[in-house]
């Protein structure tokens, strides 16, 4: 899957057991997918996923990783990548924009992703099906990137792996889940909250001022192929100033997380938020104590783990040079499980409470 900040792949293992703690669970709406890495754990695990995120490359990626099943798509996107994978470079908008006025791609890399994802439009496919190749292109895009994994900004100098040639590679499809198909969904995170109905929903909202947008906005223009104007340095798309999210600012993310949590329908809702974000633990733990007309039931796990790879790279000027450090290279991700049954006896009988003292080689504990 794609570099990715915010990217859960630590905590998958914890998230996973939390979940089959709660015995009656079936379906998981999850609400903002991201890279779908959770969904992807979840439907392996035999639930029916409901993903859901606003941004394009995002639904594309829970299309392939979460609705689409192996059995209905494998074969043909074999042969497709096989011969999109054969098509010579052809220079076009996104070797332009993004190799040439900006260098998060090598030119002959941008030529390449302008001629299969031009041929990806004209061949007139399946949603799902679309989805898979669009996918492996993106996947092998971020394979020979210039970046440090988001794309506020590109590295003066080429990385060594954006020298290397784009291949194409077939995505870990899975087959179908045991509970059910999956779904992929492009919603707003308060109409998801009330149209997808699970029995369990969870939540990995944005937690400060950078959005998933304009950190990965060249996949979203790869997957729209909509050609729109840009601007900066960066080569954002323009709508990246008009798509915002209350989830972004400061004094809007506390309201927007309670009125998402108190639309929903699940009877046991995760939240996943770290200690960098807006919102204190505190406050999520009174938002979800008062769900259920204040009878919800509220514990709150942590692991601590890295912070993404540009916090540990440090400072640079614009001549390229280590001016500085962060303050930090470590964060703590809680979390928090509401259910309106007795959570923290599920939990224990689990052995998640309390919680052992490590999960993949990062400091894991009760919180």
């Amino acid at each position: 899957m794609i570099k990715y900040l915010g990217s859960k792949r630590v905590l998958v293992p914890l998230l996973l057991r939390v979940v089959r703690a709660m015995r009656s669970v079936r379906t998981v709406v999850d609400l903002f997918a991201g890279t779908s890495r959770v969904g992807h754990a979840l439907k392996r695990a035999g639930y029916r996923v409901l993903a859901n995120d606003h941004n394009a490359y995002a639904h594309r990626l829970a299309a392939c990783y979460v609705q689409a099943d192996r059995d209905d798509v494998l074969a043909a996107a074999t042969e497709h990548l096989a011969a999109l994978d054969r098509l010579p470079g052809a220079p076009g908008p996104f070797t332009a924009t993004y190799c040439e006025a900006a260098r998060y791609l090598h030119p002959k890399n941008g030529a390449r992703v302008d001629a299969i994802r031009s041929a990806i439009a004209d061949a007139g496919l399946p949603f799902e099906l679309e989805s898979v190749l669009l996918v492996a292109l993106m996947e092998a895009a971020d394979r020979v990137d210039s970046t440090t994994g988001v794309q506020m900004a590109y590295l003066k100098q080429w990385a060594p792996r954006a020298l290397e040639d784009l291949r194409l590679r077939v995505p870990d499809v899975l087959p179908p889940a045991k509970r059910g198909k999956g779904e992929a969904h492009c919603l707003d995170a308060v109409l998801a909250a009330e149209q997808l109905h699970g029995d369990l929903l969870y939540v990995d909202p944005p937690y400060n001022q950078h959005s998933y947008l304009g950190n990965y906005h060249v996949w979203e223009s790869l997957v729209r192929w909509d050609h729109l104007d840009v601007y900066g340095k960066a080569k954002k798309r323009v709508d990246c100033k008009e798509r915002t999210s209350d989830f972004n600012s400061r004094v809007r993310i506390l309201p927007a997380l309670r009125s998402v949590l108190e639309r929903s329908s699940a009877r046991t809702i995760v939240v996943s938020f770290n200690d960098e974000g807006y919102v204190s633990r505190a406050q999520i733990e009174e938002v979800l104590g008062s769900l259920w007309g204040g009878r919800a039931n509220v514990a709150t796990l942590a692991i601590d783990h890295p912070r993404y790879v540009g916090a540990r790279i440090g400072i640079h000027n614009g001549r390229g040079e280590k001016v500085g450090t962060v303050g930090r290279l470590r964060n703590v991700e809680h979390l928090f499980v509401a259910s309106r049954s007795d959570v923290h006896a599920r939990l224990r009988a689990a052995g998640l409470l309390p919680v052992e003292a490590a999960v993949a080689n990062d400091g894991l504990a009760q919180s």
